[in-house]
C-alpha cells in the first residue's frame, strides 16, 4: 500500500514483519481502546475514523480527547499534541542519517508510520547508517516491515474500535497491553549503563513533574535525560559499558 513492490519482495521486509509481529497484539489492544475513547468522547464515526487514519499518534490522540470534549482553544489542543509527541523529533533526528538519501516523498512516508516501537526494532538491529546503496535498500525495507505491521494493527484495530465503541466498554482498560508492550521495547533496548541511566532518569523527571499542565511533564522528562545524558556521553566508558 505505501511501500513500492521492491520493498516488499525484499528479505529484510519479511523480517521486519516477524520482529514486529509479537508487538502486534499489543498494539492492536491500545488502538481498539483509543477507538472506544473517540466515540465514546462525542466525536462522530466520521469524525473518529478521520482521526484513526490521519493523526496516528495514540497518545496524542488519548491527550487530546478530554480537551476536545471540553471545548478547549484549538492552540491548547495543538500544544498539546505537540509536547506527547515531541519524543519524535528525536526520533527523527536519530533515523535523518538513515533515511536522508531517499527522496522527499518516501522521507515523508517513514515520518508518517515510523512509531515508537518501530523506531526502537530499527534501531536495535542497525546501529549505524548503511554505507552503500545495498545495504541501504536492506535497513529500509526491513523498517517498511516495521511500519506495516505497526500501522495495520494500530488502524485496523481503532476502526474496530470505533464501529463497537457502544459494546466496548473503557474499563477493560485495553490500553495496559500497549503500556506492557512498549515496557518490553524499552527493557529490551536498556543494554548499556547510559541507556539504563536514562530511562531511570526520565521516568523520575515524568513523575516529579506529573502536575505540569498539557502533559508538559512529558517535555520535561526528555530535556533532563538528554541534558544529563550529553554530560555523562563524554565518558567513554560508561557510554559504551554493556549493563
Amino acid at each position: 500500500m505505501f511501500f513500492d513492490a521492491l520493498l516488499r519482495r525484499h528479505p529484510e521486509f519479511r523480517i521486519g514483519v516477524r520482529d514486529m509481529a509479537p508487538q502486534a497484539p499489543g498494539i492492536a489492544a491500545w488502538g481498539l481502546m483509543t477507538g472506544v475513547a473517540m466515540v465514546k468522547s462525542g466525536l462522530s464515526t466520521l469524525e473518529a475514523a478521520a482521526m484513526a487514519l490521519f493523526v496516528f499518534a495514540g497518545s496524542s490522540q488519548l491527550a487530546s480527547l478530554p480537551l476536545i470534549v471540553a471545548g478547549a482553544p484549538a492552540w491548547v489542543i495543538l500544544a498539546t499534541g505537540f509536547c506527547v509527541n515531541l519524543r519524535f523529533v528525536v526520533f527523527s533526528l536519530h533515523l535523518r542519517a538513515y533515511l536522508v538519501h531517499l527522496p522527499l516523498w518516501r522521507r515523508l512516508t517513514h515520518g508518517y508510520l515510523t512509531a515508537d516501537m518501530s523506531y526502537a526494532l530499527f534501531t536495535q538491529r542497525f546501529g549505524a547508517p548503511a554505507t552503500d546503496a545495498q545495504d541501504s535498500l536492506r535497513q529500509e525495507a526491513y523498517l517498511a516491515g516495521n511500519c506495516c505491521v505497526n500501522w495495520t494493527s494500530w488502524v485496523g484495530a481503532s476502526l474496530v474500535g470505533i464501529a463497537l465503541a457502544n459494546l466496548i466498554p473503557t474499563t477493560w482498560g485495553l490500553g495496559f497491553a500497549g503500556i506492557l508492550c512498549l515496557v518490553g521495547i524499552l527493557c529490551s533496548l536498556a543494554t548499556t549503563r547510559l541507556r539504563i541511566v536514562a530511562a531511570a532518569v526520565a521516568g523520575a523527571a515524568a513523575i516529579a513533574a506529573y502536575a505540569l499542565p498539557l502533559k508538559l511533564n512529558i517535555v520535561v522528562a526528555i530535556a533532563v535525560a538528554v541534558i544529563l545524558c550529553m554530560t555523562l556521553e563524554r565518558s567513554p566508558r560508561l557510554a559504551g559499558s554493556r549493563a
